[in-house]
């Protein structure tokens, strides 16, 4: 199943809207779904410990009710299902490597109220091989049909990785969506008797200049996604900011994950569209 998606499944609603969004996602690409739903387990699970295997037994009813419910919604939607003794994120991290997608529900209250998102998300994101998206409880699992054009939002710092663009215009192609491509980046400020500003002129100077750069650095992956509408928008006020401000009536937000020798983990705007952002954020891995 090497072009499948994966997806956790735990029994709450934060999971629920998970698997919906991901089998709305695998039904676009025409590729199977696998489910799994994993509990923690200390120590190794083995054929002389039923009490390892019990909570499987339990959880198979519930996962084939929750399979013919995504096959009832996407017809021809091939849906496997597992249930596994482990610690939920290494069973994730374990299937990733295999599959082209992992897809995980979060949980929060919305806006800077200052979030919770589940530790098993965060881990498999900061770790995964793969793209993550992260599903909110209550997120659609596809597009409103309310005439709004479907939009990607997708952050691009200074060195915009190719990875992360591509997904970005790859999911916009497959929902017949815009990209808003958005970098954020903040102003020099200088002193006046009200305190520290920036000088106006300067500020629309650079931002003009940095969304020259911009557009340039859209300029590969528009010829490799020709018929996807693309905007380029700078804003201030720092690239974590301009990312959610952006992203207020997004359908999906893309941000890169870059690989760092101290160990993975997730940067500071990666982690601002997790926490703040409403809509689904796909986290993708880069060099």
């Amino acid at each position: 199943m090497a072009h499948a998606i994966v997806t956790g499944f735990d029994g709450s609603a934060r999971s629920e809207a998970a698997v919906g969004w991901a089998a709305a996602e695998a039904a676009l690409r025409g590729v199977p779904l696998r489910v799994v739903h994993a509990w923690p387990w200390l120590g190794t699970a083995r054929a002389d410990r039923p009490a390892a295997v019990a909570p499987r037994h339990s959880a198979l009813p519930e996962l084939d009710e929750l399979a013919e419910r995504l096959r009832q919604v996407h017809p021809g939607l091939d849906v496997v299902t597992e249930a596994v003794a482990d610690d939920p994120a290494d069973a994730l991290l374990a299937r990733a490597t295999d599959h082209r997608l992992v897809v995980l529900g979060s949980r929060g209250l919305g806006g800077f109220a200052g979030l919770l998102v589940g530790s098993v998300g965060l881990a498999v994101a900061a770790r995964s091989a793969v793209p993550v998206v992260l599903v909110r409880d209550g997120a659609p699992a596809a597009p409103a049909d309310g005439g709004r054009r479907p939009e990607v939002v997708v952050g691009v710092a200074g060195e915009s990785a190719p990875a992360v663009l591509e997904f970005a215009f790859a999911e916009a192609e497959r929902r017949g969506a815009r990209v808003r491509a958005v970098h954020g980046w903040e102003a020099v400020p200088f002193w006046t008797a009200a305190g520290w500003v920036p000088p106006q002129e300067d500020v629309e100077l650079r931002g003009a200049e940095l969304r020259d750069e911009l557009v340039k650095a859209l300029v590969p992956v528009r010829s490799a996604h020709p018929g996807v509408e693309a905007v380029a928008e700078t804003r201030t006020g720092g690239a974590g900011h301009a990312l959610v401000a952006a992203s207020a009536d997004a359908d999906l937000v893309v941000v890169g994950r870059r690989a760092h020798r101290l160990g993975p983990r997730l940067g500071a705007v990666a982690h601002a569209a997790i926490h703040h952002c409403a809509a689904p954020v796909a986290v993708v891995p880069h060099d």
